[in-house]
């Protein structure tokens, strides 16, 4: 779970402004301060919200990583750059919590888990966040160099940048979207052993 709310987190982090610029046609200056700087802004004030008032960590990622897989698919399908853009600022509130909010539910779920327990859950963060954006960018390069995004981009007035620019944003959606089944599958075997 850490990895995939890792991966989906920073995969829009390290992105948005490129998906604005490019699959967007906004400047470099609006995709900067709309795109990375909202994203961040919202991603912090939810953490800090949650932080003062959150409470079930259990329904708050489950919420999240719908939310998620929302934005992510409004930003891949929608071809309202408004939508898209707002789609890829609320991504910051939707992902805020799948990092560290995985640490808070394993606290709950396992009492003294120990420093390995931290150690490892770290090691998945962190493999999400390198892992997952590098991986975007394999998908946006190859997508880009198709036959297929040249045709399918004439017929919708799109350059195959901006077509392999939305596919993955909609292959990031796997990230949330494997994270609500990983969750699922967690929470029914908690429940099994209470």
């Amino acid at each position: 779970c850490i990895f995939l709310g890792s991966a989906a987190e920073n995969t829009m982090t390290n992105w948005i402004s490129v998906f604005m610029e490019n699959a967007l046609q906004l400047p470099k200056m609006v995709g900067d301060t709309l795109g990375l700087a909202s994203f961040s802004l919202l991603l912090a004030l939810t953490r800090t919200i949650y932080a003062r008032y959150g409470k079930n960590i259990s329904n708050m990622l489950l919420v999240s990583m719908a939310g998620a897989v929302i934005c992510y698919l409004a930003a891949g399908f929608s071809s309202n750059v408004i939508i898209s853009v707002i789609a890829c600022m609320l991504t910051g509130i939707c992902t805020s919590m799948l990092w560290p909010g995985t640490l808070i539910l394993m606290e709950e779920k396992f009492p003294n888990p120990g420093v390995a327990a931290y150690a490892l859950m770290a090691a998945g963060g962190d493999f999400g966040a390198s892992v997952a954006p590098q991986g975007l960018g394999i998908v946006v390069d190859t997508v880009a160099a198709s036959p297929w995004a040249v045709d399918l981009g004439s017929k919708l007035s799109l350059s195959a940048e901006q077509i392999g620019m939305k596919v993955g944003m909609l292959a990031a959606s796997a990230f949330p979207i494997l994270s609500i089944l990983v969750y699922t599958i967690l929470h029914k075997f908690s429940l099994k052993k209470a």
